[in-house]
């Protein structure tokens, strides 16, 4: 599995790094929750262990900010919150499974081996004509040809194929897609959409285009929808 690690303890990172890497699998490694938060949005990940307690912006806070960014990744929690009440609200915020420090690493494996089959028995993809939209690897297939997509992407591509036909104004992708407090560029949908534009032109694929439609926004368009 490809695993971003969330840790600002460096010696249980370097371990866990370590030890993962030994067991077949590939390790980023992030200690602030900034980072992480932009990191788990641009890379696809097959999982997360994400650390409750971050000195900057804590895993709950980062988990949550996922989430409401449409990031399904897989999250397992690691922390020293054992009480119910605890596992209660991070599993409402989105953590898929908990880890309550310390820990033996062959439960950890473990955890994450189940996680990985669960996501693979769950199979979230769409069918967008001819294209699949497959949710955990977070690609768009065409046949044989794939297009790795990063967060912002493929939740730009989800909310677009979501609503296929109808004109979404900028402003509401703005608000479901970079969150309501975002202050960058406003122009950053147009850029994003020349992006998805740019990855459906290499998979070869012209039953589905992005039309922008002049002052409002833009749609999805599936040759022979209605």
């Amino acid at each position: 599995m490809k695993l971003l690690l969330v840790e600002d303890e460096e010696k249980m990172a370097r371990l866990l790094q370590r030890g993962l890497t030994e067991a077949g699998h590939q390790v980023d490694v992030c200690g602030r929750g900034e980072d992480a938060l932009e990191q788990g949005l641009q890379i696809a990940y097959d999982a997360v262990l994400l650390d409750w307690s971050l000195p900057d912006l804590d895993g709950l806070a980062v988990l949550r900010r996922w989430r409401e960014q449409g990031l399904r990744t897989p999250v397992l929690m690691l922390t020293a919150r054992g009480t119910v009440g605890e596992k209660v609200v991070g599993l409402r915020a989105g953590a898929d499974d908990f880890l309550v420090k310390p820990f033996a690493f062959e439960e950890l494996l473990a955890r994450l081996e189940a996680l990985h089959r669960r996501g693979d028995a769950q199979g979230p993809a769409q069918a967008v004509g001819p294209l699949v939209l497959d949710a955990r690897r977070r690609v768009l297939r065409h046949g044989d040809k794939e297009q790795p997509l990063t967060g912002r992407e493929f939740s730009l591509f989800s909310e677009l194929a979501s609503h296929a036909g109808e004109v979404l104004p900028r402003s509401t992708l703005l608000s479901h897609v970079w969150g309501d407090g975002f202050d960058g560029p406003p122009n950053i949908v147009d850029v994003y959409v020349g992006y998805l534009r740019g990855k459906l032109k290499k998979l070869e694929v012209a039953e589905v285009s992005i039309q922008s439609v002049r002052g409002v926004g833009f749609r999805l368009m599936v040759e022979g929808r209605g």
